[in-house]
């Protein structure tokens, strides 16, 4: 397995502190214990004081020549499709989750302020603690990819099957609606509900319902579960996804308060996925309790046999293929990143590009918005150049401006304060989850283009760092033109209207407020404009591109 590995890469994906941890606030704890203990305790009420109400499955009327009867072939391909790109995403998810393992309801993520927690540590006061220190491990055995900062590949994996996913969904619910098997999944009586409660006071308090033939018919908690699956976390999941995307945030600025804000979507999409899971586990628990030969042979060759064990062969079968799969996923993660990588540009890449990333930001935030704690993020400077340069608060720097222009040129900082400045209060979108929102002042990089004159063939500008990489080397970050030329697309010398602190990348940073926050290059040393991106580096953008497999274009 290590032979990936060198030791650099070692330290970092095979960390020493490998210890799991959860640890939630206790408001969080009280609210889901009343809605939990809540129901079955009001359960056991009516239970005690007024008898066992009256089973409704018992009363489900017989089926008529429009009700849907059995499954059809293309629900049960959908049915197990579904469950494939659900293990995919939650896998890959997981593993996205723990390279920032807090979750919050505001977004300053203010250490602390977090609901839940996936880490022992304690965010230290008395030493400078980054981002990328704060990543936890996971092992391969839940997560995809696994171990510690390997979000790209996650990434890769998460935005290959989603798109895949909607499209199952879509394909299925349309059939559903062509033909009659909606109503199996629609209510259409609001006695549904009162029926829904009395299935739960049978199960609360250990009276098991009669459990109808799901060939024919589904209670009312059953129909109520696989409406809430398909018709609910579906679209919730998508559209708390949508609203952590900085192109989508920085244009929409109302979109994310439909979830509360940008941080509290991130939560709301996490639960989506508690919900998943656990509806996976009593699904499947059900199914093997109530008949699972039976059962097996509904969903999977669409006959009503409780003997015949083709199905429960077959979704074995299955099961273990999808098993196989993420043994493959595995291999191909540390085998054929690159691979994976192009796939992801080529699907998801052209998607974005084609639709959010033509989206231009508009401002929104205020003083009163700015975070109280902006989380520190990337190696600083190891340059003896820069710490020169920092010691005499950079008053030699010289911005050097080179590439394919008509007139390169070398900037000191005083000149570049004399040529123009804006301001701007923006959010910051971290790849890794959290963000945070602060003002930022410098130089629109349209007036450095309009200076410098590029070539009519320039497509890219490079941003290089006086930092290193993950793994050590130069750090660069490439951008389009069109992106460095939208609004708020400046080079900061100051944050929260003061000189830009050395820890958050000073003398020059890059904000490019419809992309992730790797993409705004801190430590700029120098800008360079070229044709394409492929001429720089290993040729995929970035320094994160290139050794850590991140996105091109990094607007979701």
């Amino acid at each position: 397995m290590f032979t990936h590995f060198n030791e650099a890469e070692k330290s970092v994906h095979y960390p020493t502190d490998r210890r799991m941890y959860v640890s939630i606030k206790p408001y969080m704890l009280i609210v889901v214990g009343l809605l939990v203990f809540g129901l079955i305790g009001a359960a056991w009420v009516q239970y005690l004081l007024f008898g066992l109400p009256p089973d409704p499955s018992v009363s489900i009327v017989p089926v008529t020549s429009s009700d849907p009867v059995g499954f059809p072939a293309w629900l049960n391909i959908s049915h197990w499709t579904n469950f494939f790109f659900l293990i995919l995403i939650i896998r890959s998810g997981l593993s996205v989750l723990v390279d920032h393992p807090r979750l919050y309801w505001n977004n300053g993520c203010t250490p602390g302020t977090e609901w839940i927690r996936f880490t022992p540590i304690k965010v230290p006061e008395d030493k400078v603690w980054t981002a990328k220190e704060d990543a936890r491990y996971i092992s391969p055995v839940l997560g995809l990819p696994g171990y510690k900062h390997t979000i790209g590949i996650a990434r890769v994996w998460h935005f290959l099957t989603v798109p895949f996913f909607l499209l199952n969904g879509a394909v299925f619910i349309a059939l559903l609606f062509y033909t009659n098997q909606w109503k199996r999944l629609v209510p259409v009586s609001l006695k549904i509900f009162p029926d829904a409660w009395n299935v739960l006071v049978h199960y609360a308090t250990f009276n098991m319902p009669v459990e109808p033939n799901g060939f024919y018919h589904y209670n009312a908690i059953q129909q109520l579960s696989y409406f809430g699956v398909v018709f609910i976390l579906a679209p919730l999941a998508m559209f708390t996804g949508m609203a952590m995307s900085p192109a989508i945030e920085n244009r929409f600025h109302w979109y994310p308060k439909l979830f509360g804000n940008r941080q509290s979507a991130r939560s709301i999409h996490f639960l989506v996925m508690i919900a998943y899971v656990v509806f996976i586990i009593i699904h499947v628990s059900l199914v093997a309790a109530t008949g699972l030969t039976r059962n097996m042979n509904h969903i999977t060759i669409g006959t009503d046999d409780a003997t015949n064990r083709i199905g429960l062969l077959i979704g074995a079968t299955i099961i273990l293929a999808i098993v196989a799969f993420c043994l493959l996923a595995h291999w191909l993660s540390w085998n054929k990143q690159r691979l994976l990588q192009y796939l992801q540009a080529a699907i998801n890449g052209t998607l974005w590009r084609i639709t959010v990333n033509r989206f231009r930001p508009q401002p929104y935030y205020q003083k009163k918005d700015i975070s109280p704690f902006f989380w520190p993020n990337g190696k600083m400077p190891e340059s003896e150049v820069w710490k020169k340069l920092a010691e005499n608060n950079f008053t030699d720097y010289k911005l050097k401006i080179t590439g394919l222009v008509e007139n390169p040129v070398e900037l000191s900082l005083a000149e570049l304060k004399e040529m123009a400045k804006e301001q701007n209060i923006t959010m910051h979108h971290c790849i890794q989850g959290w963000s945070g929102i602060a003002e930022w002042g410098g130089i629109p990089i349209s007036k450095i283009v309009e200076l410098v004159k590029p070539d009519p063939s320039v497509t890219t500008a490079a941003f290089y760092s006086f930092g290193e990489g993950l793994y050590g080397g130069y750090y660069y970050d490439t951008h389009t033109l069109d992106n460095c030329l939208k609004p708020q697309s400046i080079l900061a010398w100051e944050m929260n209207y003061e000189t830009l602190p050395l820890i958050y990348g000073a003398p020059l940073r890059l904000r490019i407020e419809n992309q992730l926050g790797y993409k705004m290059v801190k430590w700029i040393s120098s800008i360079e404009f070229v044709r394409s991106h492929e001429s720089l580096g290993k040729g995929f953008g970035g320094k994160n591109e290139d050794d850590e497999y991140f996105d091109l274009l990094a607007d979701t």
